[in-house]
C-alpha cells in the first residue's frame, strides 16, 4: 500500500513559533508526506526548508521504544512505579523542593498542563522550568512589567498592514523564514520599508534598507535615544498617555545613555530615528538577539517604551512583536510552565491567585515563592540540593550555557528520568530511567503560535514500539503517587477542557487568558478544532490588545519603565579578545534530535563553523576552510572556519546546533557563561568572550560511508546523506596504519578494498565494496581535502564506481553543497545556470531550477552567487 488512496490529516508543524499548518499523508510504509496546509491562517500553505522534509524525519533507526531502567529494558507499569516511588521517597526525606522537572516548548499545551499541575499543585514545589527560559524570559519580564500580564499585543496580519517593520535581534529570513516571505509579499505590493538592528550582517539584511550593526548589548541606549527624539520631534500620543503611567521617568532615565555606546553612525542612528517616528503604521519585531541577554528584560521594555509613547499598539500596522523559537512556547506560558508563573497567566506570588488555582485543582497547597529557574535549577542538582530530576524532550546538556557543568551535574543527580523520543542525545546518556515518547506526527494536542493562534495538532502515524503520550506519562505518575482523582485523564481533550475551564477563573480575576468558550467543547468539536486566535470571548478588536488602553496593572494603566543600557557581563580582554555571538542556521533546528535526521537539511552546512570577519582571520593565521579553536572560561570547541566581511572585526558567530552525536567539539554552549538577567533569569547566550587560535592537524579527512561510522580524531562531524553518511576529520596525532584505521572506523574487517597511499606527500585514499558496490570511502590529506564531496556521498551503493580520484566523471556534473534546501538545488546546478542560460536574477533562477520559490530563505544565497559572478565579471 502506497498511500496515495489515504486522506490528508490537517496538523500543525513541530518547528519554529511560526505555527505552520501542514497536511500529512501516511504513506503506508511508515513514512509521511508532507505539505503545507493553504487555509492555516500562519502560513497559507507556504513551508520552510525544515517543515518541507518533515517527511524524512519520522523514521524509527534512533527510537527508544521501550522504557529503561538502568539500562535494561521493563514494562510500563514498573518502569512508573519506579519514577514514582522514588520522587515520593525524595520528597519525604528531603521535602518537595529537592525534586525539580526541566520541560520544553516541545511540549503540547495539553502535555504542559499535565506537568504544571502535578508540579506546583499536587507536589507543592515551583521547581519546574522550561527550554524555553533559554529564548524568550526575558519578553515574558517585559510584558508583565509593561502591561502586567504576558499579552502579544498584535497579529500576523500587523505585517501585512505595517509600511515599517524593523527586525531587532531577528534573522527572521532564517529562523521565521514563512514569516519573512508575508514580510517580503508586503514589501513587494505596499513598499513595506525594513530595518535591521543586528550586531552581523544576516540574510535578512537582504532586502533591508538601512541596517544597524550596533554593538552587542547596546539595544537599550539606542532605543532610550530614540524615546528622546520622539518626545522632542512631537511625536508623544498625549492621549494615548493617559493610559500609561511613568512616562517622565522612563524619558528622564532615557536622556542619561549615550547612543554613542552603539557604535552606530550619527547619520544611521538619525535615519533610523526618522523613519521610527516619521511613519505611524510601525512593527517592531524581536527575537532572541534581544532576549539571550543579562539585559534582555530591558531590552524589550525599551522597544515597548517607544510603542506606548506613541499609541503605536494593538492598532493594524503597528506595535512590539515578539516572535517566538518553539512550537509551543506560547502555549508553556499560558499554562505556568515557567518556575515563576502560574497557569492561564495567573501570578504564582498572588495570594488571592494562588487560592483560585488551589480551589480548581483541589490539591493539597501551592507554592507560595518562585522555583528554580534554569540555569539556577542546574546548579541546584550539581550541589545536590535536587536530587530527583525529570528531564522532558529537551537536551540541556548540549543547550544549556556552561554545558560541560550541567552535564557533569546532570551525571552526578542521585536520580534522573529523562522522557524523549530517542535514548542518542547527550542528556539522555546520562539517565537512570529512560521513558518512551510519541513524537510529533504521533501526538493529539493543541499548541499555540506566536500571535496567540490555537491550532491543532493531530496524529497521523501510531506510536512504534510502546511509546506513549507525556500527558498520559505524567498523569500515571500523578496516580501512582497518590492523586487518582486529579490525574485521571483519559483523552488530551479532556485536559484541554479543565485548561479552558480554568482561564474563566483567570478571566473572572481579570487576566488576559480567556478561552472559557472552548471548556464545554465535546470529543468530536475537540478534534476538529480549526485555528482560532485568543481570547474568545473578551472584547477586542481583530484579535489585538491595548489599542484603546484596557492593560492588566491593577489601576488599568500601562508602565513605562525607567532604563539605563547596561554591557554584556563577560568582557573582552587581552586573553579572550573576541565576542561570540551564537544563534540558528536556516536548516537545523535545536540539537538535531529531529532535523539531523533529515539528508536535505544536512547537505546546506554539514558541519559546525565559526563565521570570521577577514581581518580577523588574518591575524590568526586562519585561511578558509581551516579549522579554529575557540576557547572561553567554560569550555572549548573546534570549527570550521567560514570568513566573510558580515560580522564585524572582533566578533564570532557560530550556531548552537552541534551534539556529541553529530560532532562532539561542536557544541557551542559549553563555552557560553551562565551569565542571567536579573529580572527574567535568562541566560546571555549571545556574548561570551573567546580567544580564537588556529588549528594546526596533523591530517584532514573526509569520509562517506553506507552506516554510520566511528571516527577516532581530534575533531569529526558527521551528518545523514540520502546513501548514509558524510564526515569531516581532522587530528594532530599521525595514523601508522591507515588501512587498520579505517576498518574499524567503518567497522569492515572483511570488504575489499582499493587504496592509493602516497607517504611521501601525506595522502590516503581507500575505497570499500562489497557485492561490487561501493560502501564505504577515505580521503586524507596534510591540508584540508579537495574532493567533490556531495558526488562522493552520492556514490554510496553505487556499482562498479571508481571514486579514488574524488573528482566527478565529466559526463556527471556535481551538483555542489546544496543552496536551496527545499529544492534540493546545488550551488554548482546554479552557477552553470548563471553562466549558460545567461540567468541574471534571483527570479530567473527561480524560473529556471525553482530555486527560492518555496520559502524564499535561499535567496539571500541567490542574490550573493549572482554578485559575485557580476564582479568576477568585471574584473577580467
Amino acid at each position: 500500500m502506497d498511500g496515495s488512496g489515504l486522506p490528508e490529516t490537517r496538523s500543525t508543524c513541530p518547528y519554529c513559533g511560526v505555527g505552520c499548518g501542514v497536511l500529512l499523508r501516511p504513506d503506508g510504509q511508515g513514512g509521511l508526506a508532507v505539505r503545507g496546509d493553504p487555509d492555516h491562517p500562519a502560513n497559507r500553505g507556504k513551508l520552510c526548508s525544515k517543515g518541507a522534509a518533515l517527511g524524512e524525519t519520522v523514521g524509527l533507526d534512533t527510537r527508544l521504544l521501550a522504557p529503561q531502567v538502568a539500562g535494561a529494558e521493563v514494562p510500563w507499569d514498573d518502569a512508573l512505579a519506579h519514577v514514582a516511588t522514588r520522587f515520593s521517597e525524595t520528597i519525604a526525606e528531603h521535602g518537595p523542593d529537592s525534586v525539580a522537572f526541566y520541560v520544553s516548548g516541545q511540549l503540547l499545551t495539553e502535555d504542559y498542563y499535565v506537568a504544571n499541575k502535578l508540579m506546583k499543585g499536587f507536589i507543592g514545589s515551583a521547581n519546574i522550568d522550561t527550554n524555553s527560559r533559554l529564548c524568550m524570559a526575558s519578553t515574558v519580564a517585559g510584558h508583565k512589567r509593561a502591561f502586567g500580564t504576558d499579552t502579544v499585543p498584535g497579529t500576523y496580519e500587523d505585517l501585512d498592514e505595517a509600511d515599517l517593520v524593523v527586525l531587532v535581534g531577528s534573522n527572521l529570513a532564517w529562523c521565521h523564514p514563512v514569516l519573512y516571505q508575508r514580510l517580503m509579499a508586503a514589501r513587494a505590493t505596499r513598499g513595506t520599508r525594513i530595518i535591521v538592528i543586528d550586531p552581523r550582517r544576516t540574510a535578512s539584511c537582504d532586502q533591508a534598507d538601512l541596517h544597524l550593526a550596533l554593538e552587542p548589548g547596546s539595544d537599550v541606549a539606542l532605543f532610550n535615544h530614540l524615546l528622546t527624539q520622539i518626545y522632542e520631534g512631537g511625536a508623544l500620543d498625549k492621549s494615548y498617555l493617559r493610559h500609561v503611567s511613568g512616562f517622565d521617568a522612563a524619558l528622564c532615565a532615557a536622556y542619561v545613555d549615550d547612543v554613542t555606546v552603539t557604535g552606530l553612525d550619527r547619520s544611521d542612528v538619525k535615519q533610523f530615528c526618522a523613519a521610527w517616528i516619521g511613519t505611524e503604521k510601525v512593527v517592531t519585531v524581536f527575537s532572541q538577539g534581544v532576549n539571550q541577554s543579562t539585559s534582555g528584560s530591558d531590552k524589550v521594555n525599551a522597544i515597548l517604551n517607544c510603542h506606548l509613547a506613541t499609541g503605536r499598539i494593538g492598532k493594524p500596522g503597528m506595535g512590539p512583536f515578539s516572535v517566538t523559537g518553539q512550537p509551543n512556547a506560547m502555549g508553556g506560558r499560558e499554562v505556568g510552565g515557567l518556575a515563576n508563573t502560574l497557569a492561564c497567566h495567573l501570578d504564582l506570588e498572588n495570594a488571592v491567585h494562588r487560592a483560585a488555582v488551589q480551589e480548581f485543582w483541589g490539591g493539597g497547597w501551592l507554592p507560595t515563592a518562585p522555583g528554580l529557574k534554569a540555569v539556577d535549577m542546574f546548579r541546584a542538582v550539581e550541589a545536590g540540593e535536587i536530587k530527583a530530576l525529570w528531564i522532558i524532550h529537551t537536551n540541556p546538556a548540549v543547550s544549556m550555557p556552561e554545558a560541560d557543568r550541567v552535564a557533569r551535574a546532570i551525571a552526578g543527580c542521585e536520580f534522573t528520568v529523562v522522557s524523549d523520543i530517542t535514548a542518542a542525545t547527550d542528556t539522555a546518556r546520562l539517565a537512570d530511567v529512560l521513558l518512551p515518547t510519541t513524537a510529533w506526527a504521533e501526538k493529539s494536542g493543541t499548541v499555540t503560535n506566536s500571535d496567540r493562534t490555537i491550532s491543532r495538532q493531530r496524529a497521523v502515524l501510531p506510536p512504534p514500539g510502546s511509546a506513549r503520550d507525556d500527558w498520559a506519562i505524567l498523569a500515571e505518575v500523578g496516580r501512582c503517587m497518590g492523586w487518582s482523582d486529579a490525574f485521571d485523564y483519559t483523552t488530551s481533550a479532556e485536559i484541554f477542557r479543565e485548561h479552558a475551564a480554568l482561564s474563566a477563573v483567570a478571566a473572572r480575576l481579570g487576566r488576559d487568558f480567556d478561552i472559557s468558550a472552548l471548556s464545554d467543547l465535546d470529543d468530536a468539536a475537540y478534534e476538529a478544532l480549526a485555528p482560532l486566535r485568543w481570547p474568545l470571548s473578551a472584547k477586542q478588536s481583530c484579535g489585538r490588545f491595548f489599542a484603546r488602553g484596557g492593560f492588566f496593572h491593577p489601576d488599568g494603566k500601562a508602565r513605562m519603565l525607567p532604563l539605563r543600557a547596561r554591557p554584556p557581563v563577560a568582557r573582552t580582554d587581552g586573553r579572550y579578545p573576541f565576542r561570540l555571538n551564537t544563534g540558528r542556521i536556516r536548516d537545523q533546528w535545536h540539537t538535531m534530535t529531529r532535523s539531523g535526521l533529515s539528508p536535505r537539511l544536512s547537505s546546506h552546512l554539514a558541519e559546525p563553523f565559526v563565521d570570521i570577519h577577514p581581518a580577523d582571520a588574518d591575524r590568526i593565521g586562519v585561511s578558509p576552510a581551516e579549522l579554529v579553536r575557540l576557547t572561553s572560561p567554560h569550555g572549548t570547541a573546534i570549527l570550521r572556519a567560514r570568513i566573510a566581511d558580515a560580522q564585524t572585526p572582533g566578533q564570532l558567530f557560530a550556531p548552537m546546533h552541534w551534539t556529541a552525536q553529530y560532532a562532539p567539539t561542536g557544541r557551542i554552549d559549553a563555552l557560553v557563561a551562565g551569565a542571567v538577567d536579573p529580572v527574567s533569569g535568562q541566560p546571555e547566550s549571545k556574548a561570551a568572550v573567546v580567544a580564537a587560535t588556529r588549528f594546526d592537524a596533523a591530517w584532514y579527512g573526509f569520509a562517506v560511508s553506507a552506516q554510520p561510522l566511528n571516527p577516532r580524531a581530534s575533531y569529526w562531524a558527521r551528518a545523514r546523506t540520502a546513501a548514509g553518511w558524510r564526515a569531516e576529520l581532522a587530528c594532530t596525532a599521525q595514523v601508522s596504519d591507515w588501512e587498520a584505521e579505517a576498518r574499524r572506523m567503518f567497522d569492515l574487517p572483511t570488504a575489499s578494498l582499493q587504496s592509493v597511499e602516497d607517504p611521501a606527500r601525506g595522502t590516503v585514499r581507500m575505497a570499500f565494496h562489497e557485492g561490487g558496490r561501493l560502501i564505504a570511502a577515505l580521503f586524507v590529506s596534510p591540508q584540508p581535502v579537495a574532493v567533490m564531496r556531495d558526488y562522493l556521498a552520492g556514490q554510496i551503493h553505487q556499482p562498479g564506481c571508481d571514486v579514488l580520484t574524488g573528482l566527478t566523471p565529466a559526463d556527471r556534473p556535481d551538483p555542489g553543497p546544496v543552496i536551496c534546501a527545499c529544492m534540493n538545488v546545488g550551488v554548482n546546478t546554479i552557477l552553470t545556470a548563471i553562466e549558460t542560460q545567461g540567468v541574471i536574477s534571483v527570479e530567473e533562477i527561480g524560473t529556471a531550477l525553482g530555486a527560492g520559490t518555496n520559502c524564499g530563505s535561499c535567496r539571500p544565497e541567490l542574490r550573493a552567487l549572482l554578485e559575485s559572478r557580476t564582479v568576477r565579471e568585471a574584473a577580467e
